[in-house]
C-alpha cells in the first residue's frame, strides 16, 4: 500500500513516493545538480537573473530562426516563467526578424463552465502571451494570427496543428505539484485508488480538460490572484504527453518561484535516474530524448530544515 498524500488525501502527488527517493533528493546540494546530467538530459545553471532570462528568450529566437517558407517551425511556451516574453518581442523588433513562417502554441488555459476562458478573463494565459509578447512585436514582423495556436475545448485545430507543423522547442516551468502545463497527478479514486496511472497510460494523454490538484489551485492563487483562491478555476485545459513528445526539445526553466528547493532536486534526480512515477508527472520527461533543465542559481536554495531559514 502506497502512502496517503499528506497534502490532499484524495489525490496522488509526490508525497506518495517511497521515502528513500524523497530523502535522497533532499540531500542534494546545488553543486550536485550538474553531475545528474546524462545523455538526453542537459543541466544548465545561470548565475544572474539577466543571463537566465536572456537565455530563455534566445531559445525562442534561435528556434524561430530555423523557419523557412518550405519548412515552418513552431515553439510551444508557458505562462510561468514570463519575464522573458517582453525580451523576445524586443529582440525580434531590434533584429527586424520576420516571423511569417513561424508558429506558436500556448500550453494551457483555464476552463470555466466547460469552456476555455476568453481574452476578457483577467488572468487568461492566452491574454498574457498576447500582452507580454505578441502584441509588442511590430505588426509587419509578427506571425500571422492563424499561426498562433491556443488550446480549445471544442474543435480539433489545436490538436491537428501539432501534426502539421514541426515543433522544435517546448519551453515550460515546473509547479509545486511537479507538473508541466496543467499535467497534474490524478485523483486517488476508481481504478487509481491503489496506484496512480502507469506511465504507458499517462503517455497516451493528449490535449484535454483536467481537474486541477488543490496544490495547483493554491499556487496559482498565490501567483496570479493575490491569494484569492476562491476565484481560481478548478479546471484547466492542457496539452498532454502526446503533444510533448512531438517537440524535438523540452526545456524547463527553474527560477525558484515555480517550485521550491526540494521540488527542484526531486524532479532532477528522478529524470536523471529515469525514475518515472505519474504521481510526479514531470518525471515522465525521463523518457523524452532531449530534455534540458535550466536553473537560476539563486533559486536553487537549500533543503535545510528549521525556522532559522524563514
Amino acid at each position: 500500500m502506497r502512502p496517503i498524500s499528506n497534502i490532499a488525501p484524495g489525490w496522488w502527488d509526490f508525497t506518495t513516493l517511497e521515502q528513500k527517493i524523497l530523502d535522497e533528493a533532499a540531500k542534494l546540494s546545488a553543486d550536485d545538480l550538474p553531475a545528474l546530467a546524462r545523455d538526453g538530459f542537459t543541466i544548465k545553471i545561470y548565475d544572474t537573473v539577466e543571463d537566465f532570462y536572456v537565455a530563455e528568450a534566445m531559445e525562442y529566437i534561435s528556434a524561430w530562426q530555423r523557419a523557412t517558407e518550405h519548412e515552418p517551425v513552431g515553439v510551444c511556451g508557458p505562462i510561468g516563467p514570463i519575464r522573458h516574453l517582453p525580451l523576445v518581442a524586443r529582440i525580434i523588433n531590434e533584429l527586424e526578424m520576420d516571423l511569417r513562417y513561424c508558429h506558436f502554441w500556448g500550453m494551457d488555459e483555464w476552463v470555466v463552465n466547460g469552456k476555455e476562458v476568453g481574452a476578457g478573463f483577467p488572468f487568461s494565459l492566452a491574454r498574457a502571451d498576447m500582452e507580454l509578447c505578441f502584441n509588442r512585436i511590430r505588426p509587419d514582423l509578427r506571425m500571422p494570427s492563424d499561426n498562433i495556436h491556443f488550446p480549445k475545448v471544442a474543435g480539433s485545430e489545436y490538436r491537428d496543428s501539432w501534426n502539421e507543423i514541426r515543433c522544435v522547442l517546448m519551453q515550460g516551468g515546473q509547479g509545486d505539484i511537479k507538473h508541466w502545463a496543467f499535467n497534474d497527478p490524478p485523483k486517488r479514486e476508481g481504478r487509481y485508488r491503489d496506484n496512480p496511472p502507469s506511465k504507458e497510460e499517462y503517455r497516451q494523454l493528449g490535449t484535454r480538460v483536467v481537474e486541477l490538484h488543490p496544490m495547483t489551485v493554491i499556487q496559482c492563487a498565490r501567483k496570479a490572484t493575490c491569494g484569492m483562491v476562491h476565484i481560481v478555476p478548478s479546471h484547466g485545459l492542457t496539452l498532454g504527453p502526446v503533444e510533448t513528445w512531438k517537440a524535438e526539445k523540452v526545456s524547463i526553466w527553474h527560477t525558484g518561484t515555480g517550485d521550491n528547493p526540494f521540488g527542484l532536486r526531486l524532479t532532477t534526480l528522478m529524470i536523471s535516474q529515469k525514475i518515472v512515477d505519474t504521481s510526479v508527472p514531470i518525471s515522465l520527461l525521463a523518457d523524452h530524448p532531449n530534455v534540458q533543465f535550466n536553473f537560476l542559481r539563486a533559486g536553487i536554495g537549500t533543503c535545510e530544515v528549521g525556522y532559522g531559514v524563514l
